[in-house]
């Protein structure tokens, strides 16, 4: 069995930190993470799709944490397609791209040149998480116009290419990549050349829901839970947090169990993350599929005895009675 690791898809959104989960006192980067790290062993880093990664704060992250803690990084915005501003490029950087009056930036908008240092800058940031054992997977979420086709194959290729030390996973956000025969197209492509489908859960009946499949394609299966608030999957000039503004029920999560144990049957390590980062709604809900995996062991059967051995080790020693000082006669 897998081992299960369970989390959210970030530690400081706004909304969570104004929810009350971390108590007064904990308003620093240090004391948040360490905090989190005592009720979770994942987390997903969303803030390198926003901006790239450093060394250093890398390197604070691996010291802020438990030696077994581990974080999915997610891939900046520009290497999935995603429209990025020329001023959330290293400063280093932005003089190789030619002057545009496009208010947005495409990765096939940069030259090879600035292509391989954002790659080499990307790369050498994850060394510090890599080199503790503390990295998991680096996560590619690509937008909906990413369909399937030879020209996505080449860039996830690329992809590969560029970071061959690391363990990829792919979040697709059209469900042409999973429509019919196509399905096994993309698995067996992913599973060919070792990159880790990313399982979803999402409103469905849009251009970009991607069914709530359960697949392993590497010895390292992930799910994402993005929630399912239909009304503002695609809604557009609202914030990231009334997106994916959504509190699973019991009845919703225990859907997942069968999926989940597949899973954890068919790979070496199962990452749960929820990603409906609104208040603490991913941390409420984080706890709930943590409660439902334990009231299942045939389905998990290892899960219980890995927690316990965990949590054992991270419990801190018994105190010891001092004896008292002998009186003096």
């Amino acid at each position: 069995m897998a081992e299960v690791l369970i989390g959210t898809c970030s530690w400081t959104d706004p909304t969570l930190l104004a929810s009350g989960f971390y108590p007064p006192g904990f308003n620093t980067a240090e004391k948040r993470l360490q905090f989190y790290a005592q009720h979770f062993r994942i987390v997903e880093v969303d803030s390198t799709y926003y901006a790239m990664l450093s060394p250093r704060t890398a390197r604070l992250w691996v010291e802020r944490t438990p030696d077994d803690f581990i974080f999915d990084v997610k891939a900046f915005s520009i290497f999935t397609n995603h429209p990025t501003k020329l001023s959330a490029l290293p400063k280093d950087i932005r003089p190789l791209v030619p002057q545009t009056d496009k208010p947005n930036l495409y990765y096939r908008d940069l030259p090879a040149e600035a292509k391989d240092e954002l790659w080499r800058q990307f790369s050498n940031a994850l060394l510090p998480l890599d080199s503790a054992g503390k990295l998991g997977v680096v996560l590619f979420q690509f937008p909906e116009w990413f369909t399937p086709g030879r020209g996505s194959r080449e860039h996830l290729l690329e992809c590969k290419r560029n970071l061959p030390q690391y363990r990829l996973a792919v979040e697709f956000r059209n469900g042409l990549w999973l429509s019919g025969q196509r399905r096994e197209e993309t698995f067996a492509f992913l599973r060919d050349n070792g990159f880790a489908y990313v399982c979803v859960d999402e409103p469905q009946g849009f251009k970009s829901s991607v069914p709530p499949v359960a697949e392993v394609t590497s010895e390292i299966a992930v799910v994402r839970f993005h929630g399912r608030n239909s009304e503002n999957w695609e809604k557009k000039g609202i914030s990231v947090a009334e997106r994916f503004k959504y509190l699973y029920s019991k009845e919703e999560l225990e859907e997942w169990l069968p999926r989940l144990g597949y899973l954890a049957a068919k790979a070496k390590q199962l990452h749960v993350l929820f990603n409906n980062c609104y208040a603490d709604y991913g941390i409420r809900n984080a706890k709930d599929i943590d409660a439902l995996i334990r009231s299942q062991p045939s389905l998990f059967p290892d899960y219980l005895r890995m927690r316990q051995s965990k949590e054992a080790v991270a419990a801190p020693p018994p105190a010891v009675e001092k004896p008292l000082p002998q009186q003096l006669h």
